[in-house]
């Protein structure tokens, strides 16, 4: 059946869901050692070039895949560097929890994009980007 417009509520019988996060990344054993090892992830599936974590009760998994085989896998090219267009946050229930985070993920080869500080919005935040680029949020509204 055609459509002059999108569905409402009411008509949505399977609302959108993240349930794993795929990131390709360009060595997936120095990532897997990043997010398993510093950061204390705890690995739910693995087999050769590929792992994925469960981050949590309520969080989606996060998988680790190679680059180019995400992109080969998605039909799209592997070229391409900079600013994705993405961030993932972390939410944390103190400053001193995103200050531990932020810590945390420098000691374990992150690289701080924006120390953690009071924002301007009254909450507390910090930026890092993993091995591979991708940037987190860690923030607070306390």
């Amino acid at each position: 059946m055609c459509r002059n417009r999108p569905p409402t509520l009411e008509e949505i019988t399977m609302p959108l869901q993240a349930n794993v996060i795929m990131l390709g990344v360009q060595d997936v054993d120095r990532a897997k050692k990043f997010y398993a090892e510093g950061m204390g992830c705890r690995v739910k599936q693995e087999f050769p070039g590929f792992v994925r974590f469960e981050l949590g009760d309520g969080s989606s998994d996060l998988a680790l895949y190679g680059w180019d085989t995400v992109a080969r896998d998605a039909g799209v090219s592997a070229e391409g560097s900079g600013f994705r267009g993405i961030s993932l946050h972390f939410l944390v229930d103190s400053r001193e929890a995103v200050d531990e985070v932020m810590r945390t993920a420098v000691a374990s080869g992150a690289t701080a994009v924006k120390e953690a500080a009071a924002a301007q919005w009254g909450g507390y935040d910090g930026h890092f980007s993993d091995p591979d680029g991708y940037l987190w949020k860690v923030v607070t509204a306390s």
